[in-house]
C-alpha cells in the first residue's frame, strides 16, 4: 500500500483467521462502514460468523487466497500462527498489513530474541536448543529457566519449567525435542505491555501501558491505568521500546510488546504479538479509539489518531472454566454491577482454558474500577484479583 493510498468506507476489509480477535476486527470496521471478508477454515468461527463473507478454507488454499485478493481492498490477520507464506502471496496481489516478514519474525521465538538484540530492547538472557547437544553444553547461568517452544507457543502452551540440566533434557524431550529457546528466569516486580498502530507513512500511536497479572500462563487480569509500583518513567520507556521496534520492523498495523518489569524497575521484552491484543480489549470501552479501530485505520491507510482513555479499567478474562457442565455463569448478576461491559465471543465449546469472553469494568478512578472488578470475580467464582498469579 503506498503512503497516500486510503481505502475508503464501502470497500471490502479481509482478515485471515476467524477468532475472537477477527470477530472484533470485523465490528470495528463494519462500525466505520467497511463490508468484511474472513478466511478461516471453521465453519462456525467467531468472526465469520459476523463478517459480510466466509470463506470457510485453509489459509494455504490458492482458490480461497484468489477469492479475498478479489473482493477485499487490503487484508490483515488476527493471529501470528497464520501461515507466513499466504501473506506473501496475497501481497502480490492486495494490500497486506502487517507484512509477511514482521509477521515471520513474530512466529518464531529465536527470530523474535535477534530481532530484540538488533534493535537495541533489552530481553531475558537466552539460549537456543536444537538438539540434545544444545542442552548438555548450555550455560549453567541460564538455569533455573524456562523452556519454550520456538514456535506455535502460546497462553503458557509449549513452555517447560526448568531448575538444572537434568529437568532440561526431560522437558526438551518432553516437548518433541523440536527448537526451543531457554530463558532465564527472572525475579519480576510486575508485567506490562503495550499495544502501539504504525501507518504506511510511520506515524505511530500508542495505547495507555496495560498492568497485567496471569494465572497458569494466561492473561487473567489487565488494569489500565497499571498500578503504583508501575512509575510513569518505566511507562514512558516501554512506550518508546515498543515504537522502536515496530519502526525496526517496518511495521505497519496493531502490534503488541510484553515486557517484564524486573525487581529494581528494568524492563527485559518478553515477546510481541503482530495483532491486537488480550491485554488491549479494555480500549474498546475504556478509550475513544480501540485497539481494534487502530488495527482498521492502520489497514486502510486512514489517519491515526492518539487514543485518549476516559475511564480507568480492570478487564477480566472469562475462560471455559466457568460453564459448569455447560452451563453458562449468571450474567444477570454481573451487568448489574455499575461500568460491567460484557463482551463474549460466540464459541458453543466452552473447554477449560479456552477464552470464551471477557468483561471490562469501567469507572472514574482506579479504586472504583478496582472495588467492582474484585466484586465481579467475587460473582463468577474467579480467584481474587489480589492472589491470580503468573
Amino acid at each position: 500500500m503506498s503512503a497516500a493510498a486510503i481505502v475508503a468506507p464501502g470497500a471490502t476489509l479481509g482478515v485471515l483467521g476467524g477468532g475472537q480477535l477477527g470477530r472484533m476486527f470485523v465490528h470495528a470496521a463494519e462500525r466505520l462502514g467497511y463490508r468484511t471478508i474472513v478466511l478461516d477454515p471453521d465453519a462456525a468461527s467467531p468472526a465469520g460468523l459476523v463478517a459480510h463473507e466466509h470463506l470457510r478454507a485453509d489459509y494455504l488454499d490458492a482458490a480461497a487466497l484468489d477469492r479475498l485478493a478479489e473482493r477485499a481492498a487490503a487484508v490483515t490477520t488476527e493471529f501470528e500462527n497464520v501461515p507466513a507464506a499466504a501473506l506473501a502471496a496475497l501481497a502480490r496481489r492486495v494490500a497486506v498489513a502487517p507484512g509477511a516478514a514482521a509477521v515471520a519474525v513474530c512466529q518464531d521465538r529465536a527470530e523474535e530474541k535477534a530481532a530484540f538484540v538488533r534493535s537495541g530492547v533489552a530481553c531475558a538472557p537466552h539460549a537456543l536448543i536444537a538438539s540434545r547437544a544444545d542442552v548438555e553444553r548450555v550455560d549453567a547461568t541460564l538455569l533455573p529457566g524456562i523452556l519454550k517452544t520456538a514456535r506455535l507457543g502460546y497462553d503458557g502452551k509449549g513452555q517447560r519449567t526448568v531448575n538444572d540440566r537434568a529437568g532440561l533434557a526431560a522437558a526438551f524431550a518432553a516437548l518433541g525435542q523440536v527448537p526451543c529457546v531457554l530463558e532465564r528466569r527472572l525475579a519480576l516486580a510486575g508485567e506490562i505491555s503495550v499495544v502501539v498502530a504504525r501507518n504506511a507513512r510511520g506515524e505511530v500511536v500508542h495505547l495507555p501501558v496495560h498492568d497485567n497479572v496471569h494465572a497458569g500462563g494466561i492473561l487473567a487480569v489487565t488494569r489500565v491505568p497499571a498500578r503504583g509500583h508501575i512509575g510513569a518513567a518505566t511507562q514512558i520507556e516501554a512506550i518508546a521500546l515498543a515504537e522502536r521496534l515496530a519502526r525496526a520492523l517496518d511495521y505497519v498495523g496493531v502490534l503488541c510488546v510484553e515486557f517484564f518489569v524486573v525487581e529494581g524497575g528494568a524492563l527485559v521484552a518478553n515477546e510481541m504479538a503482530p495483532r491486537p491484543h488480550n491485554s488491549g480489549h479494555h480500549s474498546i470501552d475504556s478509550c475513544d479509539v480501540s485497539q481494534f479501530e487502530l488495527q482498521v485505520r492502520t489497514l486502510a491507510g486512514a489517519p491515526l489518531v492518539a487514543p485518549r482513555q476516559h475511564s480507568a479499567a480492570v478487564m477480566l478474562n472469562l475462560l471455559g472454566d466457568l460453564w459448569k457442565d455447560g452451563v453458562a455463569p449468571d450474567w444477570s448478576r454481573v451487568l448489574a454491577l455499575p461500568g460491567a461491559h460484557l463482551h463474549l465471543y460466540g464459541k458453543d465449546d466452552a473447554r477449560p482454558g479456552r477464552k470464551m469472553g471477557h468483561l471490562t469494568i469501567t469507572a472514574a478512578n482506579a479504586a472504583d474500577a478496582e472495588a467492582t472488578a474484585a466484586e465481579a470475580a467475587r460473582l463468577l467464582g474467579l480467584s481474587p484479583l489480589s492472589t491470580a498469579t503468573r
